[in-house]
């Protein structure tokens, strides 16, 4: 993480007495910042810029150098006081003005154990905000006809996120799979049907590599079920490979399930399991998930089957460890989003589903009412931990 301190002096204070306090302070926190004190020549350029408000009588000097800030950053101001010298009070004048003016910003107060893991917090999203800016989302073939809700505004994602979204023929990738050349695969298969399958599967897999190479793509989302008739195959394999390797790799073309394993992965570093609900308990809050793909780097163990629905191809029956985890689904044109955090009580493997399937438990049974009156979508995001407080804090 990359975090500037920058400074709001009162020319009435003694510099050398502030000095001390400040590096008393600063080292309390016990994070790793670099100092850039009253020079803001490059402020907006790292992680977290935090303005380390020192002293009283500071609100005027915030005030004139506002338009400067204003034009070398978006992101909201972070005043950092320790409360000494007025500096509390500076701060809550500089942050209602802010608010006047309708500008975002926050005072980070408190005793060190709090200031430092909002620091942190603060920090780790910022980066992923900064690696977000010019990554490339490919969609593979349009949205499957069946997500008529799940399309998304590229204008107002390349405004908030950073992000571009690469149209990409499905053709394409069919012209590719004719010249990748089947190989020899070492995974074991439980059937011959499946045994028979994994080569082409395979052969996706290598395409869809050579794909996100050529458009120098961060990641993609893929009207797959068109590969069950053009190939008779399924991209379950493909998919769940690219996930593991840090290559966001969605299903069925549906974007605004892209951009949430995408933000997922840039906080993170797991794409997370899009999975749609196959059944709710409105009263308890239990849940079951399901789908025919999961990142490998989910799961303690996995095994293969036909796809679901099709009963052809490979899909993966992954299972993820018990404990905490967090659902997260961002809407299309990043006006709603929902984050609720669960259990995972139990994995299971009927055959009567997609091939993964996860029993959650909302930690919020009430939550299971968003579901059946104003879900953003069928699937959602599942991964592993409690992970609310990080998502929210993205402000999409």
């Amino acid at each position: 993480m990359n975090i500037g301190v920058y400074t709001l002096t009162s020319e009435l204070h003694d510099e050398q007495a502030v000095g001390a306090v400040t590096q008393e302070f600063l080292n309390s926190l016990d994070v790793a910042y670099e100092f850039k004190g009253s020079d803001y020549a490059d402020y907006g350029t790292h992680s977290l810029d935090l303005i380390y408000v020192r002293t009283g009588g500071t609100e005027g000097i915030f005030k004139r150098l506002l338009p400067e800030l204003r034009a070398k950053s978006e992101r909201p101001f972070y005043l950092l006081t320790s409360g000494k010298s007025n500096s509390l009070a500076a701060s809550m004048e500089i942050l209602s003005y802010l608010r006047q003016n309708d500008f975002k910003g926050e005072i980070i107060h408190g005793d060190a154990d709090y200031i430092s893991k909002r620091i942190r917090l603060l920090a780790k999203v910022g980066e992923a905000r900064k690696s977000l800016k010019g990554c490339r989302l490919g969609i593979i073939g349009e949205p499957s006809d069946w997500l008529i809700s799940s399309h998304a505004d590229k204008e107002a994602v390349m405004r908030r996120l950073g992000i571009s979204l690469i149209d990409i023929p499905m053709q394409e990738l069919l012209d590719v799979m004719v010249v990748t050349p089947l190989r020899a695969t070492n995974e074991q298969a439980p059937t011959d049907a499946i045994r028979n399958a994994l080569p082409v599967a395979e052969q996706i897999y290598d395409a869809l590599r050579t794909i996100v190479e050529r458009h120098q793509l961060q990641g993609f989302t893929i009207r797959c079920f068109d590969l069950l008739t053009a190939v008779h195959n399924t991209g379950c394999l493909a998919l769940a490979k690219l996930n593991a390797e840090g290559i966001v790799a969605g299903c069925e073309g549906d974007v605004p399930a892209m951009l949430s394993m995408m933000i997922v992965q840039a906080l993170l570093g797991v794409s997370g399991f899009q999975a749609n609900p196959a059944s709710i308990n409105p009263e308890t809050g239990e849940m079951l998930f399901a789908h025919c793909t999961i990142p490998l780097n989910l799961v303690e163990r996995y095994e293969f089957d036909t796809h679901f629905e099709s009963g052809i191809g490979v899909g993966i029956r992954g299972y993820m460890k018990e404990g905490p985890v967090t659902i997260f689904k961002v809407s299309g044109d990043l006006s709603r989003f929902f984050i609720e955090e669960g259990e995972l009580i139990r994995n299971q493997a009927k055959s009567d589903l997609c091939r993964t399937q996860q029993v959650i438990q909302l930690s919020h049974p009430s939550q299971a009412s968003y579901f059946l009156t104003n879900p953003i979508g069928n699937h959602h995001i599942i991964l592993p931990g409690h992970h609310h407080d990080l998502l929210e804090e993205m402000e999409y």
